[in-house]
């Protein structure tokens, strides 16, 4: 399963700012991770079929891609489907400068509902971080987070923080870093555009 999932990973390699302010060598094309649905729909069928045990009610997914694997395991499972909008603070400097909030008209979709938050990749978890804290505002209880491959431990760790539990089809280690300790940066390697 992991070669499959990584399959579907396409990359390159440089120096790259991520959304949530970490710099990293490996930007992932996941904006093509849904070109092809039907060569999706295997590995979205797999991880429905982890995520049925934990009896999510509803689907709450960030856009944009996040979204895109949320709306087809939604669709899988017979369930609801929501999503949460990112939304950058011009003023934040530092880690996580993005936001995630679910839309007015979807708030009261979520109160007091069993939901499975899902992403397509989870890095630094900057958009499940997002989504978590919003739908637990909303009054959602975050049941597990689903997502095609995960890098590094901050899907772990997340998924702790908010009693829930983690499903994946594939783990990869992180190459990801805080500006201040990236290795990238001292040896003077430019921001790949």
């Amino acid at each position: 399963m992991q070669d499959r999932v990584a399959a579907l990973l396409p990359g390159r390699e440089g120096h790259f700012v991520f959304e949530s302010g970490h710099h990293g060598e490996l930007w992932l094309e996941l904006e093509r991770l849904a070109l092809h649905p039907e060569e999706l729909r295997p590995l979205v069928d797999a991880l429905a079929t982890r995520l049925r045990a934990h009896r999510a009610e509803l689907i709450c997914a960030p856009l944009v891609e996040g979204a895109f694997v949320g709306l087809m395991l939604a669709e899988a499972l017979g369930l609801e489907f929501t999503y949460s909008l990112p939304t950058r603070d011009p003023s934040a400097t530092g880690l996580l400068p993005v936001s995630y909030a679910i839309p007015k008209p979807l708030e009261r979709a979520l109160a007091g509902r069993r939901v499975a938050v899902i992403n397509d990749v989870t890095n630094a978890g900057s958009a499940v971080r997002g989504t978590l804290e919003d739908l637990r505002r909303c009054g959602g209880q975050p049941v597990v987070i689903g997502s095609l491959a995960v890098y590094g431990d901050s899907a772990s760790a997340l998924a702790v923080a908010h009693g829930a539990a983690l499903e994946t089809l594939a783990s990869f280690p992180s190459r990801i870093w805080e500006p201040a300790s990236c290795p990238l940066c001292a040896k003077g390697v430019p921001l790949s555009a």
